[in-house]
């Protein structure tokens, strides 16, 4: 980001300094050299955080754990049960009519119970929440190619 007089300065917009106007590309094509002659610096952009965790981006300023812990350990949950949620109809059917369910079916659905409880352990272990956006960022699911 572009800063004139502490200012930011947006790209392609003209602007004025001291009664020169300067075109809108004029940033895109001057050296730094050019532009620190004006006045002008460069800054890096302010890096905004991940809002699931942070009120309005800020880092200083997080959610309340509990409330997260209690939104992802349902997501969690929901994510299970949509993933299950296929071969259901081989459970009701093995209840039903005592037809057995594939091996490798029960495997992932086995796997993804066990990786729901994994996942929702490792959020209730969470001590803070940039413990918990770690978490967060690293659940993993099984796919059937893997069983």
């Amino acid at each position: 980001m572009f800063l004139l007089n502490n200012n930011p300065l947006p790209l392609d917009t003209p602007f004025t300094v001291n009664g020169v106007q300067y075109p809108a590309n004029w940033l895109r094509l001057t050296s730094a050299e050019e532009k620190a002659a004006i006045g002008i610096t460069e800054v890096a952009d302010a890096v905004r955080e991940d809002d699931r965790f942070y009120w309005n981006g800020v880092k200083a300023n997080p959610r309340p754990l509990e409330t997260l812990k209690e939104q992802f350990s349902a997501q969690v949950k929901d994510t299970a049960n949509k993933m299950l949620a296929p071969t259901d109809w081989m459970i009701i059917r093995k209840a039903e009519r005592n037809v057995n369910v594939p091996e490798d079916i029960a495997t992932y659905r086995a796997a993804i119970v066990t990786a729901c409880a994994t996942n929702e352990t490792a959020i209730d272990d969470a001590e803070d929440v940039e413990a918990l956006q770690a978490v967060v960022y690293a659940l993993s699911w099984p796919t059937l190619e893997e069983v």
